[in-house]
């Protein structure tokens, strides 16, 4: 979940390669009705995450967990957790599961979600109707966090490549394709506002029916995050970001669109944002009809931001801009994160395969 400087290589990395070179497929045909593949639903919680259900371990015991292109590890809280981010939580037993592995290896993290510890072990993940045989994923005994006491959710399911993976370990992803559990090595979001039903992850193809006209593919430009090159941001036909092409991430486990501070300030004066609190700017909530969208062009295609995609709503009847800065303290380059405030608005299709990501309007 977001801008870690782990970079580490895959453990089984020929067999990966075998896997790519041997599932020829094409995203022109519906995955629908493939057995490998599958829809699995999210929940949204207040714009701010997107998470759905897995089980662990033998009997299966079920888990929510943010599906977070942003990072690349498996972990749930366990039971011996005692911090309040663990206290009201579903906690995995190790001795609850007949088919547990335990290892050697620990993990630790530090991130948006807080400061995480944990060690790892291996067990059947069962995702809907795919089952991962012998996945490994980290047990947390160490949660200082400031937003995991209060959501709905155990853990972290990582999407992004491997090489942003702890040394050594498999991503869920991957193992989907090696065990040859999905057919096709993609996965896609829709994302919508709906807090209950609605949104999906669709792991191993595409169902088509969730966007409109065609994807429009970019290619990734770095395999750590899903990262890709921006053209320019644009208002009105100004250049305000990307004067010279970019680089930005697009991740799911991100609410809001962060950039530059610098060029962030400037799009707030630009959508009549004013200061309010920390890093976050007030914005009114009845402008819709009077600001205009941000303009992210990539690859020769533009992706408006319109008033109603920047523009969030509190439980205090405050609206808030989407837009946040920061990026600068953890890159030197121009990088922007995109995070779910413009997932929202297009479908995304993220394929390993090709290393590149489809977008298109969703419906």
């Amino acid at each position: 979940m977001k801008m870690s400087t782990m970079q580490k290589t895959l453990k089984g990395k020929n067999l990966m390669n075998s896997f790519l070179e041997e599932h020829a497929y094409s995203l022109s045909q519906n995955s629908a009705n493939d057995q490998k593949f599958s829809t699995h639903p999210l929940r949204n919680l207040k714009d701010m995450f997107y998470f759905g259900n897995i089980s662990i371990g033998t009997p299966p015991k079920q888990f929510s967990v943010l599906f977070d292109t942003g990072s690349s590890d498996l972990w749930v809280s366990s039971v011996f957790c005692h911090d309040p981010g663990c206290s009201k939580h579903r906690l995995f037993n190790p001795r609850g599961s007949t088919t547990f592995q335990m290892t050697d290896r620990h993990m630790h993290f530090c991130n948006e979600l807080g400061d995480i510890t944990g060690f790892f072990g291996r067990d059947i993940v069962r995702i809907g109707d795919l089952v991962i045989m012998n996945q490994t994923f980290a047990l947390t005994y160490r949660q200082i966090s400031k937003i995991l006491p209060f959501v709905p959710f155990e853990g972290v399911l990582g999407l992004g490549y491997p090489s942003l993976a702890t040394s050594r370990i498999i991503p869920v992803f991957d193992s989907l394709m090696l065990q040859k559990v999905i057919s096709e090595p993609v996965f896609a979001f829709y994302l919508n506002n709906k807090e209950k039903n609605g949104s999906v992850v669709m792991l191993g193809g595409v169902d088509h029916s969730y966007y409109k006209g065609e994807l429009n593919w970019v290619p990734v430009s770095k395999s750590l995050y899903w990262q890709i090159t921006v053209d320019r941001i644009s208002v009105n036909g100004k250049v305000i970001g990307c004067s010279s092409r970019c680089q930005a991430i697009l991740d799911t486990g991100t609410a809001f669109v962060h950039g530059p501070t610098r060029l962030i300030t400037n799009i707030q004066r630009l959508v009549r944002a004013r200061p309010y609190h920390g890093c976050q700017y007030l914005i009114s909530c009845h402008v819709h009809t009077t600001i205009p969208p941000i303009i992210f062009t990539i690859n020769g295609i533009d992706y408006p931001m319109h008033p109603e995609d920047y523009i969030v709503t509190s439980t205090c009847n405050l609206c808030f801009s989407a837009f946040l800065g920061g990026t600068e303290k953890v890159t030197k380059s121009e990088t922007w994160i995109l995070g779910d405030a413009f997932l929202r608005r297009y479908f995304s299709v993220f394929d390993r395969g090709n290393h590149r990501i489809g977008l298109a309007p969703a419906v």
